[in-house]
């Protein structure tokens, strides 16, 4: 049953006595000041019984008490000791000296109940609703800034023998259980029992350095691997469409089948590990939705990626999501814009983003959308030739001049090409006659091509955007959105600030939990800092 603060106040309440021993000025008696207007009992009432059970822990307690779990960087079981003997917790909470508060279990299922009902959205528009009521976020249109950032997943990466073996012994275990037997001993009695072990390598006796003893241990694993698929498949329960522990069964098979797929190459002489990486490679048994990513040529990393927006003005997170680890930065990016228009209930002017949100694809999403993107056209690479912006290109009169200045040709060849999202699409490129190329004094800084053959220029589908963009980037009125795309970067800093670099839980879904309400308590602090509560 739905519990609730009472509006009565006890004499023993902890900010009565200790406040100023707090500080005024501290994030635990900020939020004290302000949490009956950020939460409220009856907001959450669809989380509980109404008429039947005992009253339950005031659920405004328990969306404080996330608040300051996500401050202070701690556990539950951490939450839970500082709610029964921090002072500056039990002042947050206005809970009395002597008050335990909750059991480190209520605060687990309070918080997986918001996850499942998609509650925490909501404990984070809250402080965009306080944002409103102190006078910011307001305008008929703002300006977002738009940036991502690596979130280390919680998962253990494993090599392909452990990962196979993780994935064996998940199969394992969904087995045993729905069998309701032990796993050990029934591993034990099909054979199975080596991959219960913390290490499928470490526990085997292999000479690592023998190439043909390192073969003969994965086809041996492979063989396990898919005989416990057979046998997990013809399995009655598995067999039953209507059995309700098939669909555990059938995603415990699916994801081994995926291991074997993604790390396993068939040849003649037998099976190897695969070369290179598999597209949207699997990295982890324990956290399957980890991926291999990279912020940089040079910096990668496992996990996933956190994308923002950030309103210029204020500097408040207004939209946050979780993205995969190999996404693309810019994924997304449009979707990011329309939640942030309804979080904060006013139109977007402009959005400002760096280079990586600066291709041709993205621009064209918001300039069908009739949205306004300001992002740095990325640098071409490096060559000993003249690259495309030497030359003059003008698409109103389809005409392209050299850098000689003596040439223009309006001659244009048409094709289908595939962009960097795999869609193929249309390409138009001018090209300069090979006779004129060839009597040209540039032509070696220019032509790569055997004599005979002219220089040719490949349009981009999206050429005429990012020609405004690049005008706009080399000119006066660019320098502004240099400055404007560091406060995305703040944002980002304070999270990590807040500890949110490296997972708290496993699986995406928790982590963008994790990642809002971190986002919420950013917001709070920068609220406070602008205008006090």
């Amino acid at each position: 049953m739905l519990g609730k603060r009472s509006s009565q106040r006890s004499l023993l309440d902890a900010e009565y006595h200790f406040r100023y021993l707090v500080g005024e000025d501290s994030f635990h008696w900020q939020l004290s000041q302000v949490r009956d207007r950020l939460f409220r009992d009856e907001e959450f009432a669809a989380l509980y019984c109404l008429d039947n059970g005992r009253p339950s822990v005031p659920p405004s307690l328990l969306a404080t008490a996330l608040l300051l779990q996500a401050h202070d960087k701690v556990s539950d079981a951490e939450a839970h000791r500082r709610a029964r003997l921090d002072l500056g917790w039990k002042v947050a909470l206005g809970v009395e000296v002597d008050a335990k508060p909750f059991a480190q279990s209520t605060l687990q299922q309070f918080r997986a109940q918001l996850i499942l009902h998609d509650q925490i959205q909501a404990v984070f528009l809250r402080s965009l609703e306080l944002a409103r009521e102190k006078g910011l976020l307001q305008g008929p249109a703002l300006r977002l800034v738009l940036d991502t950032t690596p979130i280390l997943g919680r998962g253990a990466v494993k090599d392909t023998y452990n990962l196979l073996a993780d994935g064996i012994r998940q199969l394992l275990r969904t087995l045993a259980r729905v069998q309701a037997q032990d796993v050990s001993r029934w591993a034990e009695q099909v054979g199975y029992g080596r991959y219960l072990e913390p290490s499928i390598k470490g526990s085997a006796e292999v000479d690592w350095s023998d190439p043909e003893a390192r073969r003969g241990f994965l086809a041996a694993i492979v063989a396990d691997a898919e005989r416990l698929l057979g046998q997990a498949l013809t399995s009655p329960p598995a067999a039953d469409r209507e059995h309700p522990d098939r669909p555990r069964i059938m995603a415990a098979a699916e994801l081994l089948c995926k291991l074997l797929l993604q790390d396993i190459e068939r040849r003649p002489d037998g099976v190897a590990v695969r070369e290179g990486v598999s597209r949207d490679r699997i990295v982890s048994v324990s956290d399957p939705e980890m991926r291999h990513g990279r912020k940089s040529r040079h910096r990668r990393f496992d996990g996933h990626k956190v994308s923002l927006a950030v309103e210029a003005g204020s500097q408040l997170i207004t939209a946050v999501t979780v993205l995969s680890g190999n996404a693309p930065d810019a994924e997304g990016a449009l979707e990011l814009v329309s939640a942030s228009e309804r979080n904060i209930g006013s139109g977007v002017c402009e959005t400002v983003a760096d280079a990586a949100y600066g291709d041709g694809e993205t621009r064209r999403q918001f300039a069908e959308a009739e949205r306004t993107l300001i992002a740095k056209v990325p640098k071409p690479l490096r060559s000993p030739y003249f690259t495309k912006q030497a030359f003059h290109i003008d698409l109103e009169a389809g005409s392209c001049t050299c850098p000689a200045g003596e040439v223009t040709t309006r001659l244009h060849r048409q094709g289908r090409d595939r962009d960097g999202y795999g869609k193929r699409v249309s390409r138009r490129a001018f090209v300069f006659e090979g006779t004129v190329c060839d009597g040209c004094r540039l032509r070696p800084q220019c032509v790569k091509a055997a004599p005979g053959r002219g220089r040719s220029i490949s349009l981009h589908p999206q050429e005429g955007l990012l020609q405004e963009a690049r005008a706009l980037q080399a000119s006066a009125a660019g320098a502004p959105y240099r400055v404007w795309r560091q406060v995305a970067e703040h944002r980002l800093a304070r999270l990590m600030q807040l500890g949110l670099r490296q997972a708290r839980y496993r699986g995406r879904l928790k982590t963008e939990a994790q990642l809002l309400l971190t986002a919420t308590v950013a917001n709070l602090t920068r609220l406070w800092a602008q205008a006090p509560a």
